[in-house]
């Protein structure tokens, strides 16, 4: 068994355990992901100043340009969330919902809290001017979400919903939505 199927098979066994027990992991989770992004903004922020490099948009445009990134990312990358919650889940992967969630934004796009997530994060460096969290960390934790949910995600998707996960995945686009369902 590969390393991605033992990981999915873990999410899948904690999936079953008892809500109180899940509901444990939820706040450790958000911490991790907020962490995460915070150490990529104070270590692009370090390279920026130590490669000297400039800000790359004025700080007029700057400030238009990371603002509507980042209410995108408030809207798209939050409103999900709350959906998990009333599915008595939650986006961390040891605490999901029980039930597959397939409306409102999940009609359109599969993973619509990285969607909005990564519209913050390049809002945000847009916002800081910062060339590496820009151009280099936020494509690079795109890239790490995109492994981990077609690498893990998905199995431990289609092992704990089966068909109905297959069929909702064939109709439904991994990040960037549609704009009609299908």
């Amino acid at each position: 068994m590969s390393f991605r199927e033992r990981w999915a098979e873990l999410l899948y066994q904690a999936s079953k355990w008892p809500r109180r027990r899940r509901a444990l992991f939820t706040p450790a989770g958000v911490i991790f992901w907020l962490g995460v992004t915070a150490l990529l903004v104070f270590a692009s922020l370090w390279v920026d100043g130590a490669a000297h490099f400039p800000k790359f948009v004025s700080p007029p445009l700057s400030l238009i340009i990371g603002l509507i990134l980042l209410a995108l990312w408030a809207f798209v990358g939050v409103w999900p969330v709350v959906r998990f919650f009333k599915a008595r889940g939650s986006p961390v992967p040891l605490n999901p919902p029980q039930e597959l969630v397939t409306t409102g934004l999940y009609a359109y796009c599969r993973n619509p809290m990285v969607s909005g997530w990564l519209s913050g994060m390049f809002g945000l460096g847009v916002l800081l001017g910062s060339v590496t969290f820009t151009f280099i960390a936020t494509p690079i934790f795109a890239i790490l979400n995109v492994l981990y949910l077609k690498g893990i995600e998905e199995r431990e998707m289609e092992k704990k919903f089966g068909e109905e996960y297959l069929r909702y995945k064939e109709k439904v686009p991994m990040f960037i939505p549609r704009l009609r369902k299908r």
